[in-house]
């Protein structure tokens, strides 16, 4: 009887939620609760950037909001490989691009092949870029990049630039033995208690296998090195990557974005969903308080891959910016940019 009634209920689930009801193949941990976005579906396509600088995709959304206008810096895939770029808009929904706002180092950089993926905080009349470079890539015309992914320094004046960088800053230097041997890159900043506490993405590698999760960094030099926590947040397994932190006055909840590194059939890893995390003490997380805020279910426009996310408050909302495929695509490339909503207060999904 338990067999029968296990298959009729998979006949009528859709695969995404078959899927997730059975777990993973590899076993990586899953999601149960959700924390349902409403998605308003793509807001910026990728491909029409200034000097074809997002010709092959425009991914890693990060948004910041000075004045009336909010900026937005994204990965633009262009014929030189991954480069930040910037797009303001007044409304979130209709975008003009502006083009690159960084540029790829000589050969003797760390980001020769790219320099994108950038999280800013303001100290005083300074904007503190941290960004992602890379001396490696897949091939032409591509130009994915591949590991080591660290975090890498520039300051302007304005979000608009110019960014200046600081080579001679080594924010997060990755090391051996560690939870973030070949990935150290930059994520959310938050300034509490007279520090800088940076929510990084860790990642290592061990037989072609690769293990995800995010990770504490503290400082109150940010021209200086942090101090990154010895332990993750997370273990090793969740597989989770890049970081968008809201603060939930009303309840005094800390909530956590970031997207998840699914795995299909064939053993294919790709980034299958944005999940949400939640605690009281921003120096302590638990695993099991997580949810589901965006995946193929919800999204009006993407049932494969969907990317990083970027949260800011709008009004009585929480937006939520994020990258992904049109369709059921699970690719790296031709990835538009999308937007999600939810009420306030942010409520813990039970």
């Amino acid at each position: 009887m338990k067999k029968l009634l296990f298959s009729l209920i998979a006949l009528h689930l859709p695969a995404w939620l078959f899927a997730q009801s059975q777990g993973y193949i590899d076993g990586r941990p899953a999601a149960t609760l959700r924390m349902d976005f409403k998605d308003a579906g793509i807001v910026m396509h990728y491909g029409d950037g200034p000097d074809s600088c997002d010709t092959y995709g425009a991914r890693e959304a990060v948004v910041n909001k000075e004045g009336d206008t909010y900026y937005l810096f994204y990965d633009g895939a262009g014929s030189k490989g991954w480069i930040s770029c910037l797009a303001e808009s007044k409304d979130l929904t209709s975008w003009t691009k502006k083009g690159t706002v960084l540029t790829l180092g000589d050969s003797t950089k760390n980001d020769f092949k790219s320099a994108s993926s950038p999280w800013v905080v303001k100290e005083k009349d300074t904007w503190h870029m941290f960004y992602i470079g890379t001396p490696n890539t897949t091939p032409p015309p591509y130009r994915i990049p591949a590991f080591p992914y660290l975090t890498m320094k520039a300051q302007a004046k304005s979000l608009r630039g110019p960014w200046i960088k600081q080579y001679d800053v080594t924010p997060l230097p990755p090391k051996g033995n560690s939870y973030y041997t070949v990935t150290s890159s930059p994520g959310f900043i938050v300034k509490n208690k007279g520090e800088y506490i940076q929510f990084f993405s860790g990642a290592t590698q061990d037989d072609k296998v690769i293990r995800r999760t995010l990770g504490i960094a503290r400082t109150k030099d940010l021209n200086a090195s942090w101090k990154i926590e010895e332990k993750p947040i997370f273990l090793l397994t969740e597989q989770v990557e890049n970081s968008s932190v809201y603060y939930e006055e009303e309840t005094k909840t800390w909530f956590l974005f970031t997207n998840h590194i699914g795995i299909n059939d064939k053993k294919e890893e790709y980034t299958d969903a944005i999940w949400v995390y939640w605690t009281r003490d921003i120096n302590h997380w638990d695993a099991s308080q997580k949810a589901i805020a965006l995946d193929s279910q919800n999204s009006v426009w993407a049932h494969g891959a969907i990317g990083m996310p970027s949260v800011i408050r709008v009004g009585k909302k929480l937006a939520l910016l994020y990258d992904a495929v049109e369709g059921s695509s699970t690719s790296h490339m031709q990835r538009s940019i999308g937007l999600a909503w939810i009420g306030l207060p942010l409520r813990i999904p039970q």
